[in-house]
């Protein structure tokens, strides 16, 4: 799979794409990746990329016109979705992480200032997605987090397949505790369960734990479950 990313900031994607197991499956060729910076389509001799909205207002809006001609300079774009980034999108949520993998690659939208023109929006976006109830400034982070998630579910991406099985949410549950040596730390032992060797006593701990955290933090998962 190949992430596009329209961007004014370049450097924090590469810079990701650079660490840790990301960089991993980049240079397995699990996943691919590259940055399209904006600016670089502005006809302003200054690159300017923004202007005052029409009707008033405090900020700046991003402009279509260059948005467009950086989309436009992917040659497949008609061919992958096109992801807007904005906390008036729907939540992205594990689901969809296993669900977008089905396509070759996808193309974020990584907005700044008060958004982008409405007009690209509708002509071009295929998809809107929220990280969450809060507001940053920019789409670059947003846009990150959905290409890390959505490269954990894509076959080769992590050594062990059957940890995915395990993670928060594949189960409609948040993840139970984990523990690893030492036995005691600061006075505080691991549960007896989990060095009893009892597996299927492990498991049903481990459910239940699972159970207990749910109904303790994320209640809505569970009455979502039951719908």
């Amino acid at each position: 799979m190949i992430f596009y990313f329209l961007t004014l900031f370049p450097d924090i994607i590469e810079v990701y794409f650079q660490t840790s197991m990301m960089k991993r499956a980049v240079d397995r060729g699990i996943i691919q990746y590259k940055t399209i910076d904006i600016r670089c389509f502005s006809e302003d001799k200054h690159h300017r990329v923004d202007d005052t909205p029409y009707g008033g207002g405090a900020g700046m809006v991003m402009a279509a016109p260059p948005i467009t001609r950086a989309l436009k300079s992917i040659s497949n774009w008609e061919a992958l979705p096109v992801v807007h980034l904005t906390p008036s999108g729907q939540p992205f949520i594990q689901e969809d992480a296993c669900t977008l993998t089905k396509h070759d690659g996808l193309i974020f939208v990584c907005g700044h200032y008060e958004g982008i023109d409405q007009r690209f929006i509708d002509q071009y976006v295929t998809l809107e997605y929220s990280a969450g109830d809060f507001v940053l400034t920019g789409g670059e982070l947003p846009a990150l987090l959905m290409a890390d998630a959505i490269s954990r579910n894509i076959q080769g991406f992590l050594g062990n397949q059957e940890s995915l099985a395990e993670e928060s949410f594949e189960n409609g549950l948040l993840e139970y505790p984990h523990y690893t040596r030492p036995a005691v730390f600061e006075a505080h032992t691991v549960p007896d369960v989990l060095l009893s060797g009892n597996h299927q006593a492990i498991r049903d701990w481990r459910a239940a734990k699972a159970l207990e955290r749910t109904k303790k933090r994320r209640p809505d998962l569970l009455k979502k479950s039951l719908q």
